[in-house]
C-alpha cells in the first residue's frame, strides 16, 4: 500500500489548467465517492482553492490509475496533468502537507486561509466516510506541526499585500476602527479587498466611489456600503477618516483644495489617506496638510518588503518544526507497523492456548489426572510457543544472519540472563 501527496498548484500549472482540474464545495463529496469505489483506493481526500488542488491517497494502486480517475472525472486529457501535476511519497507526502497547511508552499507566503481549507477538506473526507487510519492519522499531525508554526513564528502575523497593508496601517493611527468611515476609490479586485478588510476589522461605514455607478453598486452590495459616482466625491469626502483610491485614472481624483475644504467642514479631525493608483489618484501637495497622512504604493512597499523579509525569517523556524514534525511520523509510522506484528504475534499465542487449554479441559472432565494434565498443558505450551522462533533461528544460524540469532537474544533477554549467571 502506498500514501502519496498528487497535486496541481500555481507554481505547477497554468490558471486555464488550475480552472479545469479544480472541485466546487459540492463536487468534493461525489468525486470522493466516486474515487474511493474505484479498485485499489482505499482512504482519499480532495483539497481545493483558486491556486491548487491536491489529492492525498492510500491506495494499493499507483499513480497512474489516479491520473486516470482525474482525467476522467475533470474530461481533461491526461497529457495535460501529466504536464503539471507533482506528487510526493510517504513521508514526503507529510512533509509537503506540514508546508501547505503552514503557509510555506503559498502563493504569499505564510498566508493564513490554507489551514482553515485543509481543515474542510479533511472534514468533508470524514464526513463522507473515506477517512481510516493512515489520513486520519496524518492530517491531525499536519495540523499539530501548523499549529506550532503559527504559535512559535511570525509567519501570519505582519501584512504582505497592499490591502491588508494600508488597513494595518490606519489601524494604527485609528487604534478603533468601529467608529471610523471609509471611502474606498475605485472598484477594482484591490479596493475589494481592502473593503473585505476594513470589514473583518469591524469599519463602521464604507462608502465606494466609482466612475461607473453600477460598478460601485456591485462592490457596495456585497458589503452593505454605500454607492457613489466620482463626481459625488467632493460631498461625501468630510464625512471619510479613512480614504483609499486606486483606479485607472490617468488624472489626479484629489486635489489639494478639495481635501482642505474637507478638514474644515471636519474641524481639522485627521485624515488617513493611501494612494495605491499609479499614476497617482490623490495630488502629492495633499500629504503636506497638517491633518492628513498620506501614503503612496511605494510606502506600502517599504512596508511590505519589510514585513516579507519578516516573515522568511519565521519560514527558517518554521522548516525547523516541520523536520521535527516528520520525524515524529516517522516514529508514529513505525510504531504503527509494530503495533500490527505484536497483534498478529498476540493472536497466534491466543490460538495455541486455546487449543491446548480445550484439550486440557477436555482431559479433565474426561476424570485425567489434574496434576498430569496441567503438567503436559505446561509442556506443550512451553514446545509451540518455541517450535517457530528456534527452527528460524537454527535456519538463521545455519545461512550466517547472525543478525536473526543477535535478535533474538534481545527479543528474549538472553543476553541478560548470561550476565546474571
Amino acid at each position: 500500500m502506498a500514501f502519496f501527496a498528487f497535486g496541481i498548484n500555481h507554481n505547477s500549472a497554468s490558471i486555464e489548467t488550475r480552472e479545469k482540474l479544480s472541485f466546487g464545495p459540492s463536487q468534493i463529496e461525489p468525486a470522493l465517492q466516486d474515487a474511493l469505489a474505484r479498485d485499489g483506493v482505499n482512504e482519499i481526500a480532495i483539497l481545493s482553492t483558486c491556486n491548487r488542488t491536491e489529492i492525498y491517497c492510500h491506495s494499493d494502486g499507483g499513480l497512474d490509475d489516479l491520473i486516470d480517475w482525474l482525467a476522467a472525472c475533470k474530461d481533461v486529457p491526461k497529457s495535460e496533468i501529466h504536464n503539471a501535476h507533482y506528487v510526493h511519497n510517504d513521508q514526503e507526502a507529510a512533509r509537503h502537507m506540514m508546508k501547505v497547511a503552514s503557509g510555506l508552499d503559498s502563493l504569499v507566503l505564510g498566508e493564513p486561509q490554507i489551514l482553515g481549507q485543509m481543515k474542510s477538506s479533511y472534514a468533508t473526507a470524514r464526513e463522507s466516510g473515506v477517512l481510516g487510519g493512515v489520513l486520519h492519522n496524518t492530517f491531525q499531525q499536519v495540523f499539530s506541526v501548523a499549529k506550532r508554526v503559527r504559535s512559535e513564528t511570525a509567519i501570519g502575523e505582519n501584512p504582505v499585500s497592499v490591502a491588508y497593508a494600508a488597513v494595518s496601517l490606519a489601524q494604527q493611527i485609528f487604534s478603533d476602527l468601529k467608529q471610523d468611515v471609509a471611502l474606498l476609490i475605485g472598484a477594482g479586485e484591490t479596493i475589494e479587498l481592502v473593503a473585505r478588510h476594513l470589514l473583518e476589522q469591524g469599519i463602521k461605514k464604507v462608502i465606494v466611489a466609482n466612475r461607473t455607478l453600477e460598478n460601485a453598486k456591485i462592490l457596495a452590495e456585497k458589503f452593505s456600503a454605500e454607492a457613489i459616482l466620482l463626481a459625488d466625491i467632493p460631498d461625501y469626502l468630510y464625512q471619510a477618516d479613512i480614504v483609499i483610491s486606486s483606479t485607472a485614472s490617468q488624472l489626479p481624483l484629489l486635489g489639494k483644495g478639495a481635501v482642505e475644504r474637507a478638514l474644515k467642514k471636519r474641524k481639522h479631525k485627521p485624515m488617513f489617506m493611501v494612494d495605491i493608483a499609479v499614476p497617482r489618484d490623490i495630488e502629492p501637495e495633499v500629504g503636506n496638510l497638517a491633518d492628513v497622512f498620506l501614503y503612496t504604493v511605494d510606502d506600502l512597499k517599504e512596508v511590505i518588503d519589510e514585513n516579507m523579509r519578516s516573515r522568511e525569517q519565521a519560514a527558517q523556524i518554521a522548516h525547523e518544526i516541520i523536520e521535527e514534525g516528520v520525524k515524529s511520523y516517522i516514529r508514529e509510522q513505525r510504531s504503527s507497523s509494530a503495533v500490527n506484528t505484536i497483534k498478529a504475534f498476540r493472536k497466534s499465542v491466543d490460538n495455541v492456548r486455546e487449543q491446548e487449554l480445550d484439550k486440557s479441559l477436555k482431559l479433565l472432565s474426561n476424570g485425567a489426572n489434574a496434576e498430569e494434565v496441567i503438567t503436559q498443558l505446561a509442556r506443550n505450551l512451553s514446545n509451540k510457543f518455541m517450535h517457530v522462533p528456534t527452527a528460524k533461528v537454527k535456519q538463521a544460524g545455519a545461512a550466517g544472519r547472525d543478525d536473526i540469532v543477535r535478535a533474538m537474544e534481545v527479543l528474549f533477554g538472553l543476553s541478560e540472563l548470561d550476565e546474571e549467571k
